[in-house]
């Protein structure tokens, strides 16, 4: 085997065993030798305050150089250029290499999902499509980008973060797995969407997700509506997504062109949208608020809640009270409402 092959090997183990009290300790005893010998030599100049002897080593083992102190006694430049220098600059390098490693790790592990993340109030993805997730996350952070809310991805596979400087990423073996789902912060979670391609798959995470954060919105889609209505039973803050393919063709197949409109009240990026806000003023009438949306903000208030369901544009005499949930089409997200003018 070559005698380099050989060398590079003991080096690198012999690196990979220095750890950082070793590292410190070697710099606590390099510091002790050197300021003792220039001590001895005299160097007064070097060691006399303390700062310029920690400015000097630094200097030195750096190999900046800049000249402006350096040894005067003949003992001095022999100490300088037998000990200091040569024990300066391998130690720095180590140093600086450690770091620089240990910095590179950090990164890695961040981007391919193995660390902690430290987050509360976020939005949870759990699953993972090159099809539909980066599209997903593109929608979420459009709305959100205004309460500068944070996502989090949760994925199964190997991979890595696909939006490094806009989100969070955690990589799980499963996501019913209790220590994997506490670094992705699953109880401080304030929505939670699970898209994954097995309805098991997301039965079992919904049930686990409603056991480990009861209060956490969580939005899903089942291809059975079946398991849809049996997980809503069990978990109360589940919202079960309906498929409306069928819907929007036969809709199209009556007035061309209406599943446009339909992708457009449901797509952010696109110009107008729906939004929804619950109301915050006296009582009054469907009138009143609709009469204000439009002529403060320029939007189109379209339905109502009242806790029992949607009324889709009722009559003008509707009566509104505080926290009903009103349904507006905006071009952005309204905030900021003066609740006090809805009289």
């Amino acid at each position: 085997m070559p005698i380099l092959q050989l060398l590079h090997r003991w080096i690198t183990a012999k690196f990979n065993r220095l750890t950082g009290q070793n590292l410190l300790f070697a710099l606590l005893v390099y510091l002790t030798i050197s300021w003792s010998l220039l001590y001895l030599a005299n160097e007064t100049a070097l060691t006399t305050p303390f700062a310029d002897f920690i400015y000097y080593i630094m200097v030195t083992g750096s190999t900046v150089g800049y000249g402006d102190m350096s040894p005067q006694t003949e003992m001095g430049k022999w100490v300088t250029a037998l000990f200091i220098i040569p024990g300066g600059v391998g130690l720095f390098a180590m140093v600086v290499g450690r770091l620089a490693a240990n910095a590179i790790q950090l990164w890695k592990a961040r981007l391919m999902g193995h660390r902690k993340v430290n987050v509360e109030n976020h939005i949870l993805i759990l699953g993972w499509s090159e099809q539909r997730t980066p599209h997903l996350i593109e929608m979420l952070l459009h709305e959100i980008k205004s309460s500068h809310q944070d996502i989090v991805l949760c994925s199964a596979q190997q991979i890595e973060n696909p939006f490094p400087s806009k989100i969070e990423f955690v990589h799980v073996s499963a996501f019913t797995d209790e220590h994997d789902m506490k670094r992705a912060g699953i109880s401080k979670a304030k929505t939670i969407i699970i898209d994954l391609d097995s309805d098991n798959d997301i039965m079992a995470a919904g049930l686990n997700c409603a056991n480990e954060n009861p209060e956490a919105h969580i939005v899903t889609y089942f291809r059975d509506a079946h398991l849809g209505t049996l997980l809503k039973q069990h978990c109360k803050n589940v919202e079960c997504i309906p498929s409306i393919a069928s819907e929007m063709i036969a809709k199209s197949a009556v007035d061309p062109g209406s599943s446009q409109l339909h992708y457009e009240l449901v797509n952010n990026s696109l110009g107008m949208t729906q939004y929804m806000v619950k109301y915050q003023g006296q009582p009054t009438s469907f009138n009143t608020v609709f009469s204000r949306f439009k002529q403060q903000y320029d939007a189109i208030l379209i339905a109502v809640n009242h806790g029992d369901g949607l009324t889709l544009n009722p009559p003008l005499e509707h009566t509104i009270k505080q926290d009903d949930v009103l349904v507006y089409i905006a071009d952005e997200r309204i905030t900021g409402i003066d609740w006090k003018t809805f009289i």
